[in-house]
């Protein structure tokens, strides 16, 4: 028997059900507004006494087969759920105590599994991950009009073990972090639709140039044995939920202890299949120097100095090297005022009420000069 929820101030009644062959009731009413039943479930010679109260809370008999089999198969056919408003996740009033995993609605018709309220028992996760797999596979049109399709399931890393457990039930790796580890389900047939995990490395470079005309350069430690003795500008990954402009500026200083000033990218570079499969995004940020003595304190720094601009593009390296070649010239042509690179602008967007950077340069149409920040 399925039960659709219906509303009521308060309800309390009894309802004899006679258990006779086995028969499936289901209910599909659209009101889904405020109902709770308490349930106890007594057997007087093939009857079931069922006690209903009714109040400010949603509940659900999902799929309820009433039958003359024994107790044991009543209780595995038999679940009552609690339904907590958001995403049709449910207690079970049953004598399995099977409940639907604690999770919210995402915006995509997906379901996102509450990793802090996980069952520590690998043994009761197992039932209740299976349960409610099974639960959202069947969610009807009140409930859903297209059904769920992605699940997400975070495991924290002292939970690691039900790992194994997820994957028996089908869920998939999606990507991992120091903490924790995301697994996937898509329910729907078909490709699945969900985002995959990012696919690019972001990196920045750092082109600071003083009045002298002499660029800040780096020797790194560990580098390939065709680098060996290059000097180059300081670069490193952006970090997350950090700007580009930013990355660069942290870089300089981490490397070289040079406090620095962004003016503006000069150029990026898109490269793919680098490091494990993913892309590369590299942007190379042009830079005025707020001081000048040199402090290294990173363990990846074998030197920094200040190079003369022409010894700098002198470099053996750097002129077998077509792509760094250009990237120098575009440099310089910044400096000349032959080029304009982009400047970072702050804007909101209604669409997510959020602040982001944009990046675009600005030209003077009457002496078609570049103007800075």
């Amino acid at each position: 028997m399925e039960l659709s929820s219906f509303s009521s101030n308060f309800l309390s009644t009894s309802e004899i059900v006679h258990v006779g062959r086995t028969r499936a009731y289901f209910s599909l009413l659209y009101d889904f507004s405020s109902v709770r039943f308490s349930r106890q479930l007594n057997c007087f010679g093939g009857s079931f006494l069922r006690n209903y109260e009714a109040s400010n809370n949603i509940y659900m008999a999902h799929k309820a087969v009433i039958s003359s089999a024994s107790r044991d198969n009543l209780a595995a056919e038999t679940s009552f759920h609690h339904m907590n408003g958001i995403n049709g996740s449910s207690s079970s009033l049953g004598y399995r105590n099977l409940r639907v995993l604690d999770a919210f609605d995402d915006v995509y018709e997906g379901v996102v599994i509450d990793s802090e309220r996980l069952p520590d028992s690998p043994t009761s996760f197992a039932a209740i991950l299976r349960f409610s797999l099974s639960h959202w596979k069947k969610m009807v049109k009140p409930l859903s009009m297209f059904g769920k399709k992605g699940i997400w399931l975070r495991l924290p890393l002292e939970q690691s073990d039900l790992v194994p457990i997820a994957i028996k039930e089908g869920f998939e790796y999606h990507h991992a972090e120091p903490g924790y580890v995301m697994l996937t389900y898509w329910i729907p047939q078909g490709p699945c639709m969900l985002p995959a995990n990012a696919s690019h490395h972001v990196g920045v470079g750092g082109f600071v140039i003083n009045y002298n005309k002499e660029v800040l350069v780096v020797q790194e430690k560990y580098c390939a044995p065709a680098n060996r003795g290059l000097w180059k500008i300081p670069t490193g990954f952006v970090l997350q939920s950090e700007e580009i402009y930013a990355g660069a500026v942290r870089e300089v200083k981490e490397e070289t202890g040079i406090c620095t000033e962004f003016m503006e990218v000069i150029a990026f570079r898109h490269a793919h299949k680098v490091a494990f499969e993913k892309s590369d995004l590299f942007f190379i940020c042009m830079l005025r120097p707020l001081s000048a003595e040199i402090i290294v304190d990173d363990p990846e720094i074998e030197a920094a100095k200040w190079m003369p601009l022409v010894e700098f593009v002198e470099q053996p390296l750097i002129q077998e090297d077509s792509m760094f070649k250009k990237i120098i010239d575009i440099c310089i042509a910044c400096l000349e005022k032959r080029y304009c690179g982009l400047s970072a602008h702050h804007m909101v967007s209604k669409f997510d009420g959020k602040s982001s950077s944009v990046y675009y340069n600005v030209i003077n149409m009457e002496d078609v000069n570049c103007i800075g920040n």
